[in-house]
């Protein structure tokens, strides 16, 4: 029955199924291989993909159902050398992970898919009298080009002239190769938040200058323009306490930790100052802190949303569940035992591959395949003659 139905009937129901099941159905026939393997199916699939969570405990990473998190998480198989140390989840966007090792090996890779591309190293001088301090990435879709982009940042600091400086460089993988960039005018703030990706840049917490009291800001990458900017933070923050950022629902997200709680913000329009919005607070000292479980709040990082709640990250050990109608709090149950210190990352599953040749455009290869078809006949015409 399935042979008889319109292409765009069948590419829709091939494009509601998971990547699991849509890699099986690839073995089916030659009809519906050459539809899954075309570049129109694998970003028509990547719409009407869900995501999961990916969660990572020192060298080892896990998928999570966002939809049913009390389910038992699998582990997965990631394609670098872990040295006994941990793996680093350097962003996620159309179902690539970017992660890298204690060696610095960094690698594009679909967990789903289970294929994965190695970069190549890049290659930095540390400035003469000054210390390695910390090195950040930051990985991210760029839609106009439809390439995806690394930035690398090595950052030093001369203890003695109380002075930062900077080595900036970007990957893309059409290019396959790393180039040097001017250096960011700012101090990373924490060494160990890689870039947020939203509306096309990258951002980061950071400072203007090395000093205890200097108020923090937030400062991002144009992947089109491949500049520094900085974002405003909204009216009533300052920067002068705790702060970090994320993504939320697809907006621009901030945390600013107050002492007694978490404030939480978005930008629901990405640049505009007046659009910052309050989604919810977090207080340490009333019916939140005991849902949460015994601990101090400490941390809190949101993770995604889903409808009228949030799902974040609790003191990098839990995650809860934020009622934003009620202000409810629950903890997600996992069933196994993964370690006390988690790291969550979204990722939607999609079929992208970890290279660009593979999502070449149909038209090119139909005009291939015809010249192949063309060329096979002129010859067969030759030798019967």
């Amino acid at each position: 029955m399935m042979a008889n139905l319109p292409v765009e009937v069948v590419t829709e129901i091939l494009s509601r199924l998971p990547v699991k099941s849509v890699i099986r159905l690839r073995s089916t026939c030659k009809w519906w291989r050459s539809i899954i393997d075309s570049r129109h199916f694998v970003l028509f699939h990547l719409n009407k993909s869900h995501s999961s969570l990916i969660l990572r405990h020192r060298s080892h990473l896990y998928s999570l159902d966002l939809k049913s998190p009390e389910q038992n998480p699998v582990e997965l198989s990631h394609p670098l050398m872990c040295y006994s140390n941990s793996i680093k989840v350097l962003g996620s966007s159309n179902g690539l992970l970017c992660i890298s090792n204690v060696a610095d090996d960094i690698a594009l890779w679909n967990p789903f898919l289970r294929k994965h591309r190695i970069l190549p190293a890049d290659r930095f001088h540390r400035p003469q009298s000054s210390l390695f301090a910390a090195r950040v990435y930051g990985f991210g879709h760029h839609s106009p080009s439809n390439d995806y982009k690394l930035l690398s940042i090595t950052y030093f600091v001369d203890l003695q002239k109380r002075t930062f400086d900077s080595q900036v460089q970007l990957y893309t993988l059409k290019s396959d190769s790393w180039k040097n960039l001017p250096s960011m005018p700012y101090a990373l703030c924490c060494a160990r938040t890689m870039g947020v990706f939203v509306s096309g840049s990258l951002h980061w917490l950071v400072t203007r200058k090395l000093q205890p009291h200097e108020p923090d800001l937030i400062v991002s990458f144009d992947l089109t323009r491949e500049t520094f900017h900085e974002v405003p933070l909204p009216v009533t923050v300052n920067g002068d306490f705790d702060m970090q950022v994320a993504l939320l629902g697809g907006c621009l997200c901030v945390v600013e930790h107050r002492g007694t709680g978490f404030d939480v913000w978005v930008m629901r329009v990405y640049g505009s100052r007046n659009s910052w919005e309050k989604l919810f607070t977090l207080l340490e000292n009333n019916d939140h802190h005991e849902m949460m479980g015994s601990g101090k709040l400490k941390y809190v990082r949101p993770l995604a949303l889903d409808g009228d709640r949030v799902l974040f990250e609790h003191n990098r050990s839990k995650l809860c569940w934020y009622n934003l109608k009620t202000g409810d709090v629950s903890c997600v149950k996992i069933t196994a035992a993964i370690g006390n210190t988690i790291e969550g990352t979204v990722c939607v599953e999609s079929l992208v591959p970890p290279t660009l040749l593979n999502l070449r455009d149909e038209s090119q290869s139909q005009e291939k395949n015809g010249k192949k078809r063309d060329d096979f006949l002129s010859q067969g015409f030759k030798l019967t003659l």
